[in-house]
């Protein structure tokens, strides 16, 4: 199902009636002839709050996440920092969560495994996209080993990142690093929130990661998952860089386009959907791995 993500910019209150989000933006100073608006609850399946002066009532917020709608919060950067999440995603969640919890350290290996794998094909295919040299990327794809035993992700990333932009970015990857950064940081948080609201809705705890597990991240499971993905947020900043490099500042008009993301068609297994739709592909893929009904997770390709 494709769902509608909701990106609010401007002061506003926040509140629902008759299954519908309302938007009020006349209380506020320099808001008072804005139009409300609505939207249907159903449809949602992203809130962005962007701006740090909006509020909202707490039946919203129960009813959002009733439907699983995936809200995300921005700091005084407009930047993602936070997520509230459905803790109830799913009918079968306690068989699922004690699979998770069960799952053997073979399995969890092999499954990290097929994870970096198709990150570092969909990267290959990045630079391939872009006329830049691929070859090593390719060439290490067959030799990930169960549990990526000798870090080919790491290797491949350092030969990935000093290739991917022009020399005349200086480009170093780094979460509070120079352009292109910036964009890199808000794409990795749409699809992470994308990530995660499907695995809550596989039924499984997006805290308990198959590679990753740091006792201080609540997202584990969903920032595994997600490796495969990151390449297409790369794509799309190349894309955006090919046409303009004016990227200091992450205004609305690049914020939307990186938004995008969501809708952008992928292919799993030769059927195509958007991306939104092919998250929830993987992470039902991935509650089927841990009940041992299947082998593999449904990973997409670019």
């Amino acid at each position: 199902m494709i769902t509608r993500t909701l990106y609010i910019t401007q002061p506003c209150h926040l509140k629902t009636r008759d299954n519908q989000l309302l938007a009020e933006y006349q209380k506020f100073k320099g808001q008072e002839d804005f139009p409300n608006k609505s939207a249907a609850i159903e449809d949602l399946g992203f809130v962005v709050l962007e701006h740090q002066q909006i509020t909202l009532t707490q039946i919203l917020l129960n009813k959002l996440l009733e439907n699983n709608v995936a809200i995300i919060t921005c700091n005084e950067k407009a930047m993602p920092v936070g997520m509230f999440l459905n803790l109830d995603g799913n009918t079968l969640q306690s068989e699922r969560f004690r699979a998770q919890i069960e799952a053997t350290e073979p399995l969890k290996k092999q499954l990290w495994q097929q994870t970096i794998k198709c990150k570092i094909q969909n990267q290959a295919q990045v630079l391939r996209n872009f006329g830049i040299e691929n070859a090593y990327l390719v060439n290490q794809v067959a030799k990930v080993k169960s549990g990526d035993a000798d870090n080919a992700e790491a290797k491949c990333s350092l030969y990935y990142w000093h290739r991917i932009f022009a020399p005349s970015w200086e480009f170093k990857r780094h979460r509070e690093g120079n352009p292109p950064n910036n964009l890199l940081n808000y794409g990795y948080a749409i699809i992470r929130a994308a990530v995660a609201r499907a695995l809550v809705g596989s039924g499984l705890l997006p805290t308990l990661g198959i590679f990753h597990r740091n006792k201080y991240n609540a997202y584990c499971l969903a920032d595994d998952i997600m490796e495969p993905y990151r390449p297409f947020v790369d794509q799309l900043v190349c894309e955006i860089l090919s046409e303009t490099s004016n990227i200091e500042v992450l205004n609305t008009e690049l914020k939307q386009r990186l938004l995008g993301i969501l809708t952008k068609d992928v292919e799993i297994d030769g059927q195509t959907s958007p991306l939104m739709v092919a998250v929830q592909r993987t992470a039902a893929s991935l509650a089927k791995c841990y009940l041992g009904e299947i082998r593999k997770i449904a990973y997409p390709m670019l």
